[in-house]
């Protein structure tokens, strides 16, 4: 017999969020940052550098299968995303910057992660258990209306997330993993409701998956949630229920084969294309440390949900076997294996957060009024203090007053110069009015409203983006780009017929063939370049390497932001 639910929810409490609202926050939150950048550092210039090496296309297809940046591998061993970026700029206007074609497509891919949340959160709410106590007299929530709204706040919760803002914006096989782990979470839990697109979203999420460089994940969570669903298939024939019923899912032979297919899929593709690679890393001499680091991660990178996640799975106790508990919690817990296990600890973390949001968003027909008033004072007090800081140093930055903000971004920012940009002024001003609006609409208003305490969490993680890549943009962009070293480079060099590299690193060399469009060739394959680009992990050995006597020391180019990613450059001695 199932347990009593927890949620007590009447009908005026799931009135609907307004759709243009909801959308213009999406836009708000994808669209800062878009325009107006390069490629940051690493991963993203990285990713990229691959990209644009497949849409050169200079060594035929069968490059696309294996690509190389200067004769190196990538670390993520991904196909999908280098192709998805690779066509955007092959398909993109001679006028379009490629990184923006890329940047354009990516944030499509973020798009369709939030409808995916969306639609898994309302089918996992329209279940049985999952349903509000029925009142004596009526009044309860339909259906659903119930429904929509929990998956209002799920969206509103997977925006809200910390950690979805610098790499959900960024164009990494993590954001493509991201994208296919979420349809695969859609189309878990809508099979046993309709079927087209349940079974293309599952197909779609474990082809992803496994060529996203995240095919032991995807094989982990297609594996699980196709023996959750013989087990809920096993009861259901169990209790003789009837399973056409509109009220609850359909429980039929075809939503459980559908999901055994697609497994055997994925498993057919992990290992017939040797992918099942063990990337363990476990060090008992520092595991300590090591989950004081992974503590710290998952507690700030899943912020706000992860409480409302907790209190989920405790007011649902009694229900943990329930699909509306039992999946999201497996597709979260997947995820913090491979967090806590591998050297990929915030990228494998950022696949678990559509799953924190849908257990957040079950926290919410349970919350007691007083527990919904603390979470937004909290909220209203904390993006409210964050937007003050944020205009207080920008306008520090711009006019050296107060002189401690201007010396602090001085000292993260050497030798950047800020300008004022009306444009950027604009928008941020408009956000900041936005947020005020919202804050009064929250404290005045439709306190009723089931998606409400997600409402502030939300709209202040949006704000502190839009803050971010509007009077922050300049330098951010100056901080996190390679383009000033780069620049740098060209000053000295002018614009030779090729560079000779030793040792430099994926970062270093995608930015200097994307920023400078500089022809690098191996030192070490036979060149005859008049320069020469050496990372100084080398300098120890580089007379072993090369013969010193040939080569002058030009210098040493340095990020401007961090001393870490120096680069030496040396010129070769014409006798």
């Amino acid at each position: 017999m199932n347990q009593p639910t927890p949620a007590i929810v009447a009908q005026n409490a799931v009135r609907r969020l307004p759709r243009i609202a909801l959308l213009l926050l999406c836009a708000a939150y994808l669209l800062p940052g878009l325009v107006g950048r390069g490629p940051w550092k690493s991963a993203d210039i990285t990713a990229f550098g691959y990209m644009a090496e497949l849409a050169r296309g200079t060594e035929g297809i069968a490059r696309w299968f294996d690509p190389l940046l200067l004769g190196m591998q990538p670390e993520t061993p991904a196909l999908v995303p280098y192709w998805i970026g690779a066509i955007a700029i092959k398909l993109a206007p001679a006028w379009l910057n490629p990184d923006l074609a890329v940047r354009f497509v990516f944030a499509l891919m973020l798009w369709g992660t939030f409808t995916a949340t969306w639609y898994a959160v309302y089918y996992l709410a329209r279940t049985a258990r999952a349903q509000p106590v029925a009142f004596a007299f009526g009044g309860e929530a339909r259906p659903t209306d119930y429904a929509r709204a929990i998956a209002d706040g799920g969206l509103l919760a997977l925006i809200a997330c910390l950690g979805l803002a610098q790499l959900g914006h960024e164009t990494t096989p993590a954001l493509a993993q991201l994208y296919f782990a979420s349809h695969l979470f859609y189309g878990v839990a809508a099979l046993p409701y309709r079927r087209a697109g349940p079974v293309i979203a599952l197909v779609v999420g474990t082809l992803g998956m496994t060529l996203s460089g995240a095919p032991t994940v995807g094989l982990a969570l297609a594996v699980g949630s196709a023996l959750y669903i013989a087990y809920e298939r096993h009861l259901v024939a169990k209790a003789g229920a009837d399973v056409s019923s509109d009220d609850g899912p359909g429980y039929t032979r075809g939503a459980l084969f559908t999901m055994i297919g697609v497994t055997l899929l994925a498993a057919a593709l992990v290992f017939g294309l040797g992918l099942s690679q063990w990337k363990i890393t476990l060090d008992g001499n520092s595991i300590s440390s090591e989950i004081r680091s992974q503590a710290k991660l998952l507690l700030w990178f899943t912020w706000p949900v992860w409480p409302l996640a907790i209190w989920t799975l405790w007011r649902w106790r009694r229900q943990l076997t329930a699909r509306h508990v039992a999946l999201p919690f497996w597709f979260a817990l997947v995820p913090l294996a491979a967090t806590w296990t591998t050297d990929y600890s915030d990228r494998s973390l950022l696949l678990a957060l559509p799953a924190f949001a849908t257990l957040a968003a079950f926290a919410l027909p349970t919350f007691r009024r007083s527990a919904a008033a603390l979470i937004d004072w909290f909220n209203v007090l904390f993006f409210s203090g964050l937007a003050v800081l944020g205009w207080l140093y920008w306008i520090a930055m711009l006019t050296g007053v107060p002189r401690k903000p201007a010396a602090s971004v001085a000292r993260l920012v050497p030798g950047f110069v800020g300008e004022f940009s009306p444009i950027a002024f604009v928008l941020a001003l408009a956000a900041t009015i936005a947020w005020c609006w919202l804050v009064r609409w929250r404290t005045g208003r439709h306190r009723a409203a089931l998606w409400k305490t997600l409402v502030l969490p939300a709209g202040g993680t949006a704000l502190c983006w839009m803050l971010l890549m509007t009077l922050w943009l300049p330098p951010i962009d100056y901080a996190r780009s390679y383009l000033p070293q780069v620049r740098a480079v060209a000053e000295r060099v002018g614009h030779p017929s090729c560079i000779a590299e030793l040792a430099l690193s994926r970062p270093h060399a995608a930015a200097l063939r994307h920023h400078g469009n500089f022809n690098l060739q191996p030192l070490l394959l036979g060149t005859d370049c008049p320069w020469l680009l050496v990372s100084p992990e080398t300098i120890e050995r580089l007379h072993t390497i090369i013969p010193l006597e040939k080569w002058r020391f030009s210098g040493t180019l340095r990020r401007p932001s961090s001393a870490a990613d120096d680069l030496l450059l040396y010129q070769k001695i014409v006798p």
